[in-house]
């Protein structure tokens, strides 16, 4: 058992709940928190993406387009998660449980697959790939700014024996409107940075 989970252990059962997360951060924190940084999550998401993706070049590509496309797809993933660490060090707000929204973002990447696929039978316009690529990688990013990365931020405190809680001005979310708001304010922000990162991906792959 690692040093953070003896700690988890000791705390109240709402924050003990908030930090051990539901059953996809649990995955994940089941390894050292140092394999499981939100950047090499974020990659391990593009790779679910990438595969995701391979039977679509197979059929309307080719190979060598995937696998560029999938390297793309790795480091914009990647990016995002770090980005994520980054701000939840800046902002210091606890994490989010995101299992009651679940059913919201679960149909997100099939949306996006299903108008990528579109996309490449009718042979649309790049509009509309960035927005089904967008569709596709949009519910990673949300999970990692939201939910994932401050779980993370705080274990590593404290695993790394700090404060676990030090310049928080709140340390748990209640199923009240501030948390409302604070997941509409940050979806916006990730779903904006994911549209910028495809367009710029797009428009790249355009000039070349």
């Amino acid at each position: 058992m690692g040093a953070w989970m003896e700690e988890v252990a000791k705390m109240d059962p709402e924050h003990r709940l908030m930090l051990e997360g539901g059953g996809l951060s649990s995955i994940f924190l089941g390894y050292p928190l140092k394999m499981v940084n939100p950047l090499f999550v974020g990659g391990f998401y593009g790779i679910l993406i990438s595969i995701a993706l391979l039977p679509m070049s197979l059929l309307f590509g080719e190979p060598a387009d995937w696998q560029l496309q999938s390297w793309k797809i790795l480091a914009v993933t990647s990016l995002l998660g770090g980005l994520s660490l980054i701000i939840s060090s800046m902002v210091r707000r606890p994490p989010i449980r995101l299992e009651h929204r679940r059913r919201y973002l679960f149909p997100i990447p099939f949306f996006g697959l299903l108008i990528l696929a579109l996309k490449a039978f009718y042979e649309l316009g790049t509009g509309i790939g960035v927005i089904g690529m967008a569709l596709l990688i949009s519910p990673g990013p949300i999970y990692m700014q939201l939910s994932y990365a401050p779980r993370w931020r705080i274990l590593n405190r404290i695993q790394e024996g700090r404060g676990p809680f030090d310049g928080m001005s709140i340390t748990i979310y209640s199923e009240n409107s501030e948390e409302r708001m604070v997941i509409d304010s940050e979806m916006e922000e990730v779903v904006g940075g994911t549209l910028s990162s495809v367009g710029l991906d797009v428009n790249n792959s355009r000039s070349n």
